[in-house]
This record gives C-alpha cells, structure tokens and sequence, in this order.
C-alpha cells in the first residue's frame, strides 16, 4: 500500500472561514481589516483572503496586549499597528 500523503497546511483562509477561526463575525471581521483596521488581506482575483500567519500574529499581538498593565483599549479592538 502506497504511504498516504500528509495534507499540507492552509496558508490562507477565505473570509468566513477566517472569522470562524478567530470567533466573530465576518462583518467583525471586515471592520478590522486593513485599511480600516489591523488585519491585512490579499485579494487574489475575484478572491479575499487572509494569511494564517497574519492572523495568528495579530492574534499574537491582541492577547498581548489584552494582559499588559494600564492597557485601556478592549481586547477585541487591540491590535498592532
């Protein structure tokens, strides 16, 4: 029997996939797209998507900030810029 192939990692998700992974709306998820928010996109034809790893970083960089002392913006519009 031939070995089976291990499925690669996605590297970018569509939309709705997107703001499933990170838990809010796609609406949510538009607002704190580039150029009105943090979180970049790539448009490939017809096609939005968003890098894992931008989420992740952004990801990354919101709980970061979420838990330093005197933060003042809520954790859910924290974001690097």
């Amino acid at each position: 029997m031939p070995a089976e192939a291990s499925t690669p990692a996605r590297l970018a998700l569509r939309p709705r996939e997107a703001a499933r992974a990170l838990g809010v709306s796609e609406r949510k998820l538009w607002g704190m797209t580039a150029p009105r928010g943090p979180i970049r996109c790539a448009k490939l034809g017809a096609c939005i998507v968003y890098r894992v790893a931008d989420l992740d970083a952004w990801l990354a960089a919101a709980a970061a900030r979420s838990i330093e002392p005197g933060a003042t913006e809520p954790a859910d519009e924290a974001a690097p810029r």
